[in-house]
């Protein structure tokens, strides 16, 4: 009788224990999946940041390809013979 007591204790400290690992698999493997989704979430903020960077300097290039067509547009033929002495001065120099 003790014997069956004692192999159904053992049985059940042996159920317990497996019922522990498998709950540390199950959290090990939250937590492996959680620090995937960061890892993901960072990576996507950072290529969304990357993108906001670029949209931002091409939005800067364009707004001075405009600035200096809207200049150009505004010269008189004197600035431009100005502009092309300065220019010859400077290929001059080199």
């Amino acid at each position: 009788m003790e014997r069956k007591v004692k192999v159904a204790e053992e049985e059940e400290q042996e159920e317990e224990e497996e019922l522990e690992e498998e709950e540390e698999e199950e959290e090990d493997t939250e937590k492996e999946e959680e620090e995937e989704e960061e890892k993901e979430e960072k990576k996507e903020e950072e290529e969304e940041n990357v993108k906001e960077e670029r949209e931002d300097e091409d939005e800067k290039e364009d707004k001075e390809d405009k600035e200096e067509e809207e200049e150009e547009e505004e010269r008189t033929p004197l600035d431009e013979y100005r502009l092309e002495c300065e220019e010859l001065k400077l290929l001059i120099a080199l």
